[in-house]
């Protein structure tokens, strides 16, 4: 089935962290079971990095919807000066 994907953006300073709610981003696959969905990071953040909590420092590259559910992933920004907008693929 088709997979649609919608993302709000999040502004974040230096070094903040935002965790990943089922508002951010919020995905369907069209099937019954939006808690199997599995995201996967094709492009890793340039200026932060997408973690578990319970491991934080060490970067994801794939994460469950259950996780977001739970709200164990988050998205931090690595203090990088300069840092432009960033998005996630």
């Amino acid at each position: 089935g088709d997979i649609v994907l919608l993302a709000k953006p999040v502004t974040l300073t230096e070094g903040d962290r935002v965790t990943l709610t089922t508002d951010v981003p919020v995905a369907t696959d069209g099937t019954s079971k939006p808690e199997k969905l599995l995201y996967a990071v094709s492009l890793p953040p340039v200026h932060g990095q997408i973690e578990h909590i319970n491991y934080p420092g060490v970067p994801i590259s794939s994460y469950r919807r259950l996780d977001v559910v739970a709200q164990k992933v988050s998205y931090v920004h690595d203090n990088s000066h300069g840092a432009g907008k960033e998005s996630l693929r």
